[in-house]
């Protein structure tokens, strides 16, 4: 069976983006988007859907430990 010919003033099928060799869509597991980073890829996660699910943990370096300390003696 042939190809029927494509009917004047409509234009052809729209060709997919061309990616690079071994890239295949991966989307985000939660919302969807397509990933593009390698970090992404690999955890399946965009970066905002990272951000919500893992946040960064507290600073400690600017936490302040307050300590109860006997003076030192002979001071």
């Amino acid at each position: 069976m042939e190809t029927p010919e494509p009917l004047p003033g409509v234009p052809g099928p729209i060709a997919e983006p061309l990616r690079p060799a071994g890239h295949r869509a991966v989307r985000c597991a939660l919302c969807g988007r397509p990933l593009t980073s390698t970090e992404s890829r690999r955890t399946g996660l965009g970066p905002a859907c990272d951000a919500a699910l893992h946040p960064p943990g507290p600073d400690i370096r600017h936490r302040r430990h307050e300590v109860e300390q006997e003076p030192l003696p002979g001071t």
